[in-house]
């Protein structure tokens, strides 16, 4: 990984998030490959994007019952991918108690566990990622908890860190060991997930603070400050200070800073004498140690006073308490329900939210109603029940939904058709190539600015003339684009990932039939979106081809898959 930059170029990167472009559309128009999938995915409405502090327009929820349309759209926001089974039995309950059942579910096995059940902590897989990417594959695409699945994998990309910086022995338990606490976590208190981050190896190693020393009078060095920079920024309050609905506060024309350099200097000091807890482990140390939070090397610390964001830690305060005491400073920060709010409402449900729809979330993480703040069960419900989330009208607004992410296509169809590792190895691999897979993998980003930051506006497009931001877009270009269809053909196919295998049984005995072939697929990955238009094509391609024999049968449910994979109305979630 490169070195995480400074503020001054970190304030730099974020001039897309920051400027006027960016925070002044909320209700978003999103496109797959362009600004030609506009028109094909929305209806052609003129309404332009909601304003901060316009009058709330949205609908109700839809009544009950459900339909199985509504919940598919759904699914798509709240899973990472759903089958038909999933879809009519969320018809049968109702929203309400398919998300307590999944609130009430268990953690799914760990992946420190997984690893240790297949060997992974032997010594010839010391400096080896091997068995990160099984582990991930496995819990991403077969664990029963899926709506924890869905926001674990949100939480990873705003605290990034990735197993391209975890230089380690055993990164793969280190990076594993974080996935888990993200799982944990979840459904949990943001506080506290920001102290068992702020203690992982992981997060250690990728952001240089493991080994941390205080200040050196004699040689000049400084504590290293790239958590201290990067948890305000990236992972609490941002560059900037925003009102209720995550809009900038503007002060003569400037917005506000939330903190300066001396901010992050002074911060530093408190992430100073953390180290890896070798206590009762014999060289060489074995995996568990980077399942492990990290201790205090008592020689490192600086005991000193430690001054931040208009807080004083005082001077002899230990380790453990000064750490606490700057995390609850930050989690107090009026920038914090905001911040993070929106950026779970683009990660699940729509890359421009209008200002009342954050607002009402951000209330919310707030408190949630009982007087806690940062109760994440509290604010995933929100974000999914809010009535913009479930109003159907979106569905023919250009100026609403969000680009599927790579990932999320691939665990879409994996789970849609029960996909399987037949020998349990899960050897699906690292989709990272852009040219040949996914270009994009869990836990494998290439910068602390995850895969891509949530005010990219894409260039010379309808959306930057709009004044949205299409985040997803940043790692949506002509080799990702004609890598992710070339790798899904495969894929479906049953090539290219391993011992992966769908179950095309239902559609098999629908492929005689090419208009209830599409039917289905309507259903169960697009949420009866697709266009009157691409249903008609997409039954007239398939008739075309040879469907008397099985292997004619099955030719016809891959082109049907894969067609539907790649279209427009798909990529965008609405």
């Amino acid at each position: 990984m490169n070195a995480p930059p400074s503020l001054q170029e970190s304030q730099a990167l974020s001039a897309a998030e920051n400027s006027p472009l960016s925070m002044q559309g909320h209700g978003a128009a999103l496109a797959a490959l362009g600004a030609a999938a506009l028109a094909a995915c929305g209806g052609g409405s003129d309404s332009s994007p909601s304003t901060p502090g316009a009058p709330d327009t949205s609908t109700n929820a839809p009544a009950a019952p459900l339909t199985n349309e509504e919940s598919a759209r759904f699914l798509a926001q709240a899973t990472l991918g759903a089958s038909r089974a999933d879809i009519e039995a969320l018809t049968s309950k109702g929203l309400e108690t398919w998300l307590n059942e999944q609130f009430a579910m268990p953690v799914s096995q760990s992946l420190v566990e997984w690893l240790y059940a297949k060997g992974f902590d032997a010594e010839t897989y010391r400096f080896s990622q091997n068995g990160l990417d099984k582990a991930l594959w496995r819990t991403l695409i077969s664990s029963p908890d899926t709506l924890r699945q869905r926001v674990a994998l949100a939480l990873s990309e705003i605290c990034v860190a990735s197993a391209a910086g975890v230089n380690s022995s055993f990164p793969q338990f280190a990076m594993a060991f974080y996935y888990d606490i993200l799982q944990t976590h979840a459904f949990g208190n943001y506080r506290q997930l920001l102290e068992a981050i702020s203690l992982s190896p992981a997060m250690g190693y990728y952001l240089t603070y493991r080994g941390n020393a205080k200040a050196n009078a004699k040689t000049g060095s400084q504590p290293d400050e790239n958590y201290a920079r990067e948890l305000m920024q990236l992972f609490s309050i941002g560059l900037v200070q925003l009102q209720a609905d995550g809009t900038p506060v503007v002060n003569n024309g400037q917005f506000v800073e939330t903190y300066r350099a001396e901010d992050v200097s002074g911060l530093a000091r408190v992430f100073t004498g953390w180290d890896l807890d070798t206590a009762g482990l014999a060289q060489p140390y074995p995996a568990v140690l980077m399942c492990r939070s990290m201790a205090q090397a008592a020689s490192r610390y600086e005991t000193g006073a430690k001054q931040f964001l208009g807080t004083t830690i005082p001077e002899g305060t230990d380790a453990l308490a000064a750490l606490r005491r700057a995390l609850d400073a930050i989690y107090a920060h009026p920038n914090v329900p905001p911040f993070i709010s929106r950026q779970l409402i683009q990660r699940l449900v729509t890359s421009n939210p209008s200002g009342n729809y954050v607002a009402r979330v951000a209330a919310v993480f707030a408190n949630n109603g009982q007087g806690a703040r940062g109760d994440l069960r509290a604010v995933v419900r929100a974000v999914l029940l809010d009535p913009e989330a479930r109003d159907r009208n979106q569905l023919q607004s250009p100026s609403w939904g969000k680009l599927r992410e790579p990932v999320q296509r691939f665990v879409h169809w994996a789970r849609a058709f029960g996909a399987t590792s037949t020998g349990q190895a899960w050897d699906v691999g690292d989709l990272s190539d852009p040219g040949s897979r996914l270009g994009q993998s869990p836990l494998r980003s290439p910068s602390v600015f995850n895969f891509y930051r949530p005010g990219y506006v894409p260039p010379n497009t309808t959306l930057a003339a709009q004044g949205l931001v299409g985040p997803e877009f940043q790692v949506t270009n002509e080799s990702t684009v004609a890598g992710y269809v070339n790798f899904m053909q495969n894929a479906v196919a049953g090539k290219s990932v391993g011992d992966l295998r769908a179950d095309y049984a239902p559609l098999l005995a629908k492929a005689g039939d090419p208009a209830a072939l599409v039917a289905e697929l309507q259903l169960v990955l697009a949420a009866g979106q697709l266009s009157a238009g691409t249903v008609a094509t997409l039954t007239a391609l398939l008739g075309g081809m040879p469907g008397k024999t099985t292997a004619e049968l099955q030719n016809r449910v891959y082109a049907a898959l894969t067609l539907v994979l790649a279209s427009p109305e798909y990529i965008v979630q609405k």
